[in-house]
């Protein structure tokens, strides 16, 4: 186990932090290097194991980031885009690998991350799985394929403890099939519907939100013409399965150049 490679999960008391672990644990592939929390939480000092309500790992929670990091070749974060960026830094400075499944970024973090880019690999993907980032090929398939007859809506669900709407599942969604179009997202995005709105402009990416119990992630693409439509759909009903995409990547990314990857990247798609 020593000889395998080492991650490094970070706010690990919440429910994605926690399923990496196990994760991990479960991979056989990569050892459980250390585990972080922010300063002051109630889990520091503790075995990361016990503190979880299962045997103990041998990993006690810290906040010391260049120690924790100091050990490991990756780092996999879910986190929040302020505590992301200071991650990337981080991990540039220490020489690791960053997997990035934060989301919520705006253009000087996304800046930012990508300055931390030309000193260490970064993988970011507003979504880890394997069939979202299927879905987003054919996203962007299906929108080259279809002229703006064609209205592109981006519908997504979520839990109703997610703190950022759109998704970035749903944004990268839009992304890809404003590529798919030859436009930016940013000139045709259009997620702010509410009131007398008048009628939706031809050629934009609308976006919807539902926010409700416990949904783990449920995202459509639909193609809607004048008697026709087309609906791209994938249900999560497991969020492992965006934890054992990190930590896919996590392998991935040992032995490449500096720079900001994704998942298409990850997948060879």
């Amino acid at each position: 186990m020593t000889d395998l490679p080492g991650v490094v999960i970070t706010g690990c008391s919440g429910r994605m932090g926690q399923m990496l672990i196990k994760t991990v644990l479960e991979s056989g592939k990569m050892r459980l290097a250390g585990v972080l929390e922010r300063p002051g939480h109630d889990w520091i000092g503790r075995d990361v194991g016990a503190a979880m309500d299962g045997a103990e790992l041998g990993v006690i929670v810290s906040d010391d980031v260049a120690a924790t990091f100091a050990n490991a070749s990756a780092v996999i974060d879910f986190t929040a885009p302020a505590a992301t960026v200071a991650f990337a830094d981080a991990a540039a400075d220490a020489g690791i690998a960053h997997i990035i499944g934060t989301t919520g970024f705006d253009d000087d973090h996304l800046a930012a991350i990508a300055e931390s880019a030309k000193r260490t690999v970064i993988i970011r993907a507003g979504n880890m799985s394997l069939g979202v980032n299927l879905l987003t090929v054919l996203a962007e398939k299906v929108a080259a394929a279809l002229d703006e007859d064609f209205d592109i809506e981006v519908i997504e669900a979520h839990h109703n403890k997610k703190v950022d709407a759109p998704s970035g599942t749903a944004l990268m969604l839009g992304e890809a099939a404003a590529k798919g179009r030859g436009v930016d997202l940013k000139d045709v995005r259009d997620s702010g519907r509410d009131g007398i709105t008048g009628a939706r402009k031809k050629g934009d990416i609308g976006f919807a939100v539902i926010r409700g119990g416990d949904i783990v992630g449920e995202h459509d693409v639909l193609f809607a013409a004048a008697g026709e439509r087309i609906t791209l759909r994938h249900v999560a009903t497991d969020r492992a399965v965006f934890a054992r995409g990190a930590v896919k990547a996590a392998q991935w990314a040992a032995g490449k150049a500096p720079g900001e990857y994704s998942m298409i990247d990850v997948l060879g798609l």
